[in-house]
């Protein structure tokens, strides 16, 4: 999978922290700055595809993301 899509994310401006909170209030404050991204689904599915385990992705957290593997796999 091309990750050139990275370059037109808008967490491209935003500090790396934001995307790797340690608690829910930081993984909200992530995913809101995902709803208005461009690349959100090509996002979601690199995490999914590398299967990254840290951090919100593509408006994911990472227990949804969990969830979803689990989901697909089933």
């Amino acid at each position: 999978m091309s990750e050139s899509w990275m370059a037109y994310g808008k967490c491209v401006d935003e500090s790396p922290d934001t995307f790797f909170p340690s608690d829910g209030i930081g993984v909200e404050v992530a995913r809101k700055i995902c709803q208005e991204c461009l690349v959100q689904e090509a996002c979601l599915a690199y995490a999914l595809c590398n299967r990254i385990k840290h951090g919100v992705w593509g408006g994911s957290s990472e227990r949804q993301r969990r969830r979803m593997l689990r989901q697909a796999a089933a």
